[in-house]
């Protein structure tokens, strides 16, 4: 079924809007981009991304949507591991005793395969603990995908040997937090590590100078409304405390 296209760029990348060789704008398009003037053909082999399927109400899209969750650095595995039902089979029904017994030793030899080394054992651990960190600290999920992804540089770089999981995810998880500017005190990220605070400092400066990261400065803006809501003071002291930081960004009064 043919559709009328009236911004070619959009489908193939290129800034024409128009027929090269008579100038018509009425586009067409099924596997290849055809001017409806002229017949010539513009383009050829066009990929089609929309699912061959339609869905009318967001319960009918997900009921029909084949594909699973996207890929995320925040699990050990990226989220690109397999697997597999060992009760059921394919249409639904109970297997047999015994051929569920087969198959849940295959789940766990198939479970053990996919961490036989001792990098993929630790981002199991590590990522584990991210996940847990980041539910206590209200982080958002992009700071928590940089934060795994510092910590897999860290980890490929060898810098976590000798080190604890949990210290060196807190220090990442840190490092994530002052990177996008999202305001979470250390003594909050010590707290719920468990570590003491040395050793996370330690690991932090650690990760800062070998991955060379230019941490940005701290906006004192973002700390206002935090430190209103835990005095209790009203909206017009909070505004009085923002006119005065910006009084006193104008003269510099802040630097330092």
């Amino acid at each position: 079924m043919y559709t009328t296209l009236k911004i070619i760029g959009k489908v193939t990348g290129s800034p024409k809007e128009k027929c090269p060789e008579c100038g018509g704008s009425e586009l067409t398009m099924d596997s290849e981009v055809v001017c409806s003037q002229c017949g010539l053909v513009i383009f050829e082999h066009i990929l089609d991304p929309k699912p061959e399927w339609r869905a009318f109400t967001f319960e009918e899209k997900q009921a029909k949507d084949r594909v699973g969750s996207p890929s995320s650095l925040s699990r050990f595995d990226k989220g690109l591991s397999t697997t597999f039902q060992p009760y059921k089979d394919m249409k639904g029904k109970l297997l047999p005793v015994k051929k569920q017994l087969q198959m849940i030793r295959l789940r766990k030899w198939h479970f053990r395969a996919r961490m036989h080394s001792s990098i993929e054992r630790n981002l199991y651990q590590a990522m584990d603990v991210l996940s847990r960190f980041s539910d206590k600290l209200h982080i958002p999920k992009y700071v928590e995908e940089n934060a795994a992804l510092i910590y897999r540089k860290v980890l490929e770089k060898g810098f976590i040997r000798g080190r604890s999981i949990k210290g060196s995810v807190a220090a990442s998880l840190y490092a994530s937090c002052r990177l996008n500017q999202t305001p979470r005190r250390l003594k909050r990220v010590v707290k719920i590590s468990g570590r003491s605070q040395k050793e996370i400092s330690r690991l932090y400066r650690l990760i800062q100078q070998e991955l060379k990261l230019k941490i940005p400065i701290d906006n004192p803006f973002k700390y206002v409304s935090k430190i209103a809501s835990k005095m209790k003071l009203n909206q017009r002291t909070e505004n009085l405390g923002i006119d005065l930081l910006l009084k006193a960004q104008q003269i510099k009064s802040l630097v330092g």
